[in-house]
């Protein structure tokens, strides 16, 4: 059975990701033991920091591995070199018009509400999260819609 984990970062590094046609993805050097559980078959959620948006979904094709060769850039820490990689495959990659609005998600998902209501930003704070399948099933749905509309 897979885990569900949301990728919080920037609209850079998943743009980065983008180009290189998702084959790896990095997170932080404080995220070795979240890195560590990931399993093939694991699901990312990306949640794009600033514009507060979900990008896209990808699946964990490998066990994490560490690799400092400068991939993903940091505005707020330039030595982070994001050195715990999983490989990657795209599932979902929305066009950046067709972003989710987090604000219009966030009250409808279990793991928000372990906050106050009007701090569910707070779900957000910090580089991953892992969340359970109901709300991975209700990202995953929206996105399908918003990967359709015309």
């Amino acid at each position: 059975m897979p885990n569900y984990w949301i990728v919080v970062g920037s609209e850079d590094n998943f743009r980065i990701a983008q180009e290189r046609g998702f084959d790896i993805f990095g997170f932080k050097s404080t995220r070795r033991r979240e890195a560590a559980q990931m399993r093939p078959g694991d699901k990312l959620i990306f949640y794009l920091t600033g514009i507060m948006k979900f990008g896209g979904v990808a699946t964990v094709a490998s066990d994490y591995f560490e690799d400092h060769a400068k991939v993903f850039k940091s505005d707020k820490k330039p030595a982070e070199d994001y050195p715990f990689r999983v490989k990657v495959e795209p599932d979902i990659v929305l066009e950046p018009s067709r972003y989710l609005d987090v604000k219009e998600i966030a009250p409808r998902l279990e793991y928000t509400k372990k906050w106050p209501a009007e701090h569910w930003r707070l779900a957000f704070q910090g580089n991953l999260h892992q969340i359970p399948e109901s709300d991975y099933q209700l990202i995953l749905s929206e996105m399908k819609q918003a990967a359709v509309r015309v």
